[in-house]
């Protein structure tokens, strides 16, 4: 799952365990523990006969080397991270023998639009909007914030950061949201979180059951901007 250096898309993840599904995430604030994560897996097999393990992209060894590290990097200078799933299931079969399956979520994180919840519709409108807003006030170098008032009963408005503060920045999972093992969602992560997956939002289908996308025209402004190097 993506999250190079913080881990609320495994935490997500772990939420169906309130539910009865046994789960062991690996996030990337835990420095990997291969014994600890072994016998985690072990013995969620022993008591339900089968068990998911939420990978972290981030997810690294004690010395700081990602599991997936292929030896590339991105235009930041951040390490290119391949498939962690992988090298964890296989990890499993060798030391455990139990079968699996690996999957990818890779680009559905970001294009499923069928499963984003009406909370997360909600948000992403009205920063779009308010960006716009935004910008014809004549405001720049600032980024449309999410501002949480309460969560029972959830509420939120928007707010603004300057974009110094967020520019190549990561908000990291708070260690308390993290069980005490390393593997695991906290009450206080699922109390965050929840209010976040709420109501759906499903989008509108045509006659042929295929969505109806909006196709953006794409038309080209004036460059404002003389050229410049990086």
């Amino acid at each position: 799952m993506m999250g190079r250096h913080a881990g609320w898309i495994a935490a997500a993840g772990a939420l169906v365990e309130d539910y009865g599904i046994p789960v062991v995430t690996l996030f990337p604030e835990i420095e990997f523990d291969k014994e600890k994560f072994l016998a985690a897996v072990d013995a969620k097999v022993k008591e339900h006969g089968y068990c998911t393990v939420c990978v972290s992209e981030g997810a690294h060894w004690p010395d700081g080397t990602f599991l997936a590290e292929q030896g590339t990097r991105d235009s930041f200078g951040h390490a290119q991270l391949g498939g962690a799933a992988p090298i964890v299931a296989n990890m499993i079969k060798d030391a455990l023998g139990h079968k699996f399956h690996w999957a990818v979520a890779d680009y559905l994180q970001r294009a499923a639009r069928h499963l984003a919840s009406e909370s997360d519709v909600a948000q992403a409108y009205a920063l779009g909007q308010a960006a716009v807003e935004k910008a014809l006030e004549g405001k720049n170098s600032i980024m449309p914030t999410v501002v949480r008032e309460s969560s029972s009963p959830y509420k939120w408005s928007i707010g603004e950061a300057p974009l110094s503060e967020v520019a190549n920045v990561e908000k990291m999972m708070p260690m308390d949201f993290i069980s005490e093992d390393g593997f695991g969602i906290t009450d206080k992560c699922k109390e965050y979180l929840y209010p976040l997956i709420k109501g759906e939002a499903y989008p509108e289908y045509d006659d042929n059951g295929m969505p109806k996308y909006v196709t953006m025209k794409g038309a080209a402004v004036p460059k404002k901007l003389a050229e410049f190097d990086l």
